[in-house]
């Protein structure tokens, strides 16, 4: 009777452990998946953010130019027809 317990046990312990294997492999598996995911996606958002990084640098330096302050006056006489006053039509006002 103690002979066919420790077998039928020994055949459980058996069972348990193939299945705990299995279970093993198969979450190796996934999780390999979702990391080789997870890898491209983080290099995908790197080269969104180095797009992004570019863009923001041209950005900044056409913003430098249309801002130049011979820019400003050009556009200033010639769109909207803005002269610099004469002294004499200069006026200072005091408190």
């Amino acid at each position: 009777m103690l002979d066919a317990f420790i077998n039928r046990t020994g055949h459980l312990l058996l069972a348990a452990l193939l299945l705990a294997c299995f279970a093993s492999a198969l979450a190796v598996v996934y999780v390999k998946h979702r990391e080789r995911r997870l890898v491209t996606e983080l290099s995908e958002l790197r080269d969104s953010r180095d797009r992004l990084d570019s863009e923001w640098s041209r950005l900044l330096l056409e913003e430098a130019t249309l801002t130049t302050h011979a820019r400003v006056e050009a556009k200033a006489r010639d769109e909207l027809g803005m002269v610099l006053p004469q002294p004499q039509e200069i006026a200072q006002v005091r408190r």
